[in-house]
């Protein structure tokens, strides 16, 4: 049974050099943009109780994919299915700087469909995992990049979901919280939990996700098994290989590069 399905996802953006031109077209009726097609037919199914892994450069339209996933945007073309809950952790994302740790659990859980008396009963776990002790009492805004990471992480993991969305959250912080962070989610895994995990290294996609896909520029470039497509992206970001020769590869074994 799949958790995620996604058939030809497209998301195209306006844009525009200036308020002025944005304005004129609202009167006028005339285009005065250009487009943008951020992600251009993408698909692949991710199994429940599996972790995936999406990997690409700055700008290649991960974000935006998860952002449809998780139903925080739309699709310009294309269709999504989700089983259950979806929880998109990325670092910082409706985290407020002027409330302290401590208010930001209530508000976050609060938002994702907890009650007051469900929270208090999770809000020792979710402080003592966060290790951020007194800083908890704390304004964000006091926080570094690290810190916020880990009471993002640890708000994460004590909310209800089926499907877990780890957006880059895993890129700061100390390495003993990444370790840390990584055994818990393969908990999570264990349970049947869905993961889907993006992420710059490779080697942790390979290490900890069972299948993934690399996605350049908005076009799927490949999809299968961790290791595989892994190796790809890194002969491609070491620059032992260009983008037309990975998609050469791919087309001569796509039973390798190319299959779900």
């Amino acid at each position: 049974m799949n958790a995620i399905e996604i058939k030809g996802i497209e998301k195209t953006y306006k844009l525009y050099k200036n308020n002025k031109d944005l304005l004129l077209e609202f009167f006028t009726g005339k285009e005065r943009c250009k487009y943008y097609k951020a992600l251009d037919n993408i698909s692949f199914n991710v199994k429940k109780g599996k972790t995936y892994g999406i990997m690409g450069q700055n700008g290649s339209g991960k974000s935006t994919l998860l952002r449809i996933v998780s139903n925080n945007t739309i699709p310009t073309g294309g269709e999504i299915s989700t089983s259950g809950p979806v929880y998109l952790l990325n670092v910082g994302a409706g985290i407020s700087p002027y409330y302290t740790g401590l208010e930001n659990i209530y508000y976050k859980c609060t938002i994702n469909g907890l009650d007051k008396e469900e929270t208090d009963k999770i809000i020792d776990s979710i402080i003592e995992f966060s290790e951020l002790g007194d800083f908890i009492y704390q304004p964000v805004r006091k926080y570094s990049s690290g810190m916020k990471s880990k009471l993002g992480f640890a708000i994460a993991i004590h909310n209800k979901f089926d499907i877990l969305i780890v957006d880059e959250a895993l890129a700061v912080g100390d390495a003993t919280f990444r370790n840390k962070c990584m055994r818990k989610m393969n908990e999570l895994k264990n349970t049947g939990k869905t993961i889907l995990f993006v992420s710059h290294s490779s080697s942790q996609v390979a290490q900890f996700c069972d299948d993934c896909c690399w996605i350049h520029n908005g076009e799927l470039i490949a999809k299968g098994k961790s290791k595989a497509i892994s190796d790809l992206y890194d002969e491609f970001t070491r620059k032992n290989i260009t983008i037309d020769v990975a998609k050469r590869l791919v087309d001569y074994d796509k039973d390798v590069y190319y299959a779900d």
